[in-house]
Parts: structure tokens; C-alpha cells; sequence
């Protein structure tokens, strides 16, 4: 048996429990589930550790995919595309302010934890305006030809 139809079947497996604890938490209902600890445990509980096993196959397998790419392609455009990234985000990070901040439930924004989500803004700034420029690179250049 391939890979494929293994995957394939265990996604069958994997949906059809799904289907079962999710029919268990509609037969509860909400306000028995919020009112009891202990439906909670039994009800929720498995449904959490499904979807902690789904994402953590589905880490394994990116994981395992991007090891045998990197193994079978460039690896020098990889490591380049990576350092490009690295450097981007520091840009961010020094062009950023960090000021402390109140937030609205009282507590206090570090000044470091403020300027990263600065940093964060124009690292999103940056990558947004260089997609939006290879669009319109590839549009000009397609309406060259």
C-alpha cells in the first residue's frame, strides 16, 4: 500500500472521530457543558488532544518535506532567501520605536515587547509592498511581450 492511500485513510479515520466527539459536544449542549467540570473534561478534553495529534502530524510531515527538499534542491538559494528574511526583520526591529504603553486592561506593554510589534508592522510593510511590486513587475513585463 502507497503512502497516499495510508494518509489518505487515516485523514478518513482522523474526520470520522472528529464527526463522533463533535456529535458528543452538540448532544451535551452549551450550557450543560459550561456549567459542569466534569462534562467539560469529558466532552472537550478529547477533542483537544485530536486536534493537538492533527497539528502535530501535520508539523512532523512540513518538517519532514522541507528536510528532503532542502537535501534534493538549492540549498544556496534557501540559506540566501532566509538571510534576505533575517535581515528584513532586523530592519524592522531597528527602525521600530519602543515606547511603554498602558493597554486597555491596565497592565503595562514593555518598551522591547512594543517595539517588536512595531517591528512587526514594518517587517508586514516591507513584504507586503515587495509582493505588491513583483505583481506589478510580472504584469508589466507579461504586457512587454
Amino acid at each position: 500500500m502507497t503512502l497516499h492511500k495510508v494518509l489518505k485513510y487515516l485523514a478518513i479515520v482522523i474526520g470520522i472521530i472528529g464527526l463522533v466527539l463533535l456529535a458528543r459536544v452538540v448532544i451535551t449542549g452549551d450550557e450543560a457543558i459550561e456549567n459542569s467540570a466534569d462534562l467539560q473534561s469529558s466532552v472537550l478534553v478529547p477533542i483537544m488532544y485530536l486536534s493537538y495529534f492533527v497539528i502535530l502530524a501535520v508539523l512532523v510531515l512540513v518538517g519532514i518535506s522541507v528536510v528532503k527538499d532542502l537535501i534534493n534542491g538549492d540549498i544556496k538559494k534557501t540559506l540566501l532567501s532566509i538571510g534576505v528574511f533575517a535581515v528584513i526583520i532586523l530592519a524592522g526591529y531597528l527602525l521600530a520605536n519602543g515606547v511603554e504603553t498602558e493597554m486597555n486592561n491596565g497592565e503595562m506593554l514593555s518598551a522591547n515587547a512594543s517595539q517588536w510589534v512595531g517591528a512587526g508592522l514594518i517587517v508586514f510593510y516591507i513584504l507586503a509592498a515587495v509582493a505588491i511590486g513583483a505583481m506589478v513587475f510580472s504584469g508589466v513585463k507579461k504586457l512587454a511581450k
